[in-house]
């Protein structure tokens, strides 16, 4: 009997040992992968706080004697820093909820209110997120000087609003356009019209996934610097990104200051995809099981 439960246990047990061996490589891709990513931050940061006599004696791959912040705080003071990451969590935030909202709006009409032309509408669509941003920095300028608007963050801010709610309206087509056609009868039976069954059906069931592009829409928006360089001139207006463009040009920046901007860059928009993970990472997941 020993033998015969060995027996059959074997090619069950099979499958599984060759199941996690196949998951290995994968595994190990994925920790290189993380290396590449982790390791450039890592050195950014340790050079952030190192001094420019050190940088300059031991390179950029040594370790620090001590913490040296004057290089933070001289970049934080020159660029007004405070005063830029207030601009910029202002525009992204901004353009994050709004470009969502009208995303969700479209979509909804798209997908299930199922307009006429929904084809060409969508084309619309997909080539306002092919369009090149170097292509609209003249007409964007015109119209935002014809409208009393230039070099202030509301046209940043509308500007950015409609470019990410062409992606969000795509994205959001496909999903709601498979979305359950027996829910929305049956809230239409009891009573229920278009916006009620939008706010109170449609968007609840469809919240991982417009906590995805909340993410997303906020961090592409932070990273943005051609249109935000055009658009905002004056000191008081500019985002993170352009004054870090700027200073850059400037060449009043040593090694260690370099790395403070860079590390005091890219801080903010880390934090923030840390303490949204959670949503990003369910909405992911319910997206694949769908």
């Amino acid at each position: 009997m020993t033998t015969a439960t060995r027996t059959a246990a074997g090619p069950a047990g099979r499958p599984a040992a060759r199941t996690a061996v196949r998951r290995y490589p994968v595994l190990v891709a994925l920790a290189i992968a993380a290396l590449f990513m982790v390791v450039p931050f890592l050195i950014v940061a340790v050079n952030a706080v190192k001094s420019p006599a050190e940088y300059s004696a031991d390179g950029p791959l040594s370790l620090p004697d001590g913490l040296y912040l004057d290089g933070l705080k001289d970049f934080w003071e020159r660029v007004e820093f405070g005063q830029k990451l207030v601009n910029s969590f202002l525009i992204s935030g901004a353009v994050a909820v709004l470009a969502v909202v009208l995303s969700v709006l479209n979509a909804y009409a798209i997908g299930i209110g199922r307009i006429k032309g929904r084809t060409w509408v969508l084309a619309f669509f997909v080539l306002a997120n092919v369009l090149p941003q170097e292509a609209l920095v003249y007409p964007l300028y015109y119209l935002s000087k014809e409208a009393g608007l230039y070099d202030t963050r509301l046209s940043v801010i509308i500007v950015f609003t409609v470019i990410q709610a062409a992606f969000g309206t795509y994205l959001l087509s496909a999903v709601l356009g498979r979305f359950p056609r027996e829910i929305i009868e049956a809230a239409r039976i009891d009573g229920a019209n278009r916006w009620q069954v939008l706010w109170r059906i449609v968007v609840p069931v469809s919240r991982p996934t417009l906590g995805v592009l909340l993410v997303f829409f906020f961090i592409w928006t932070w990273n943005e610097f051609l249109l935000p360089l055009v658009m905002l001139i004056s000191n008081d207006n500019q985002t993170v990104s352009v004054a870090l463009g700027v200073l850059q040009g400037q060449r009043l920046m040593d090694a260690t200051m370099t790395n403070a901007a860079a590390l005091l860059g890219v801080l903010p928009a880390i934090v923030f995809f840390l303490v949204f993970q959670r949503t990003l990472t369910r909405g992911i997941a319910v997206g694949a099981v769908k």
